[in-house]
């Protein structure tokens, strides 16, 4: 999954879904670019609700350790 970051006078992060997600349904976790370095993550159910935040680093170490 690319991630590109949000433009610096953007405050509308671009949210993406993994490819392997079906674009019929709304069970997808959707993650996001919003600062040089943060990442945030949703539930494609709820938009509104709850995001957890990770560091790139973070968030790049546990789509590697689950992809194995």
């Amino acid at each position: 999954m690319t991630l590109k970051s949000v433009a610096e006078n953007s405050s509308t992060p671009e949210w993406v879904r993994s490819s392997y997600s079906s674009n019929d349904g709304p069970e997808c976790v959707e993650v996001a670019a919003v600062a040089p370095g943060r990442v945030r993550v949703r539930d494609s159910k709820d938009i509104a609700g709850p995001q957890l935040a990770f560091s790139a680093a973070s968030w790049s170490a546990f789509t590697g350790f689950a992809a194995s």
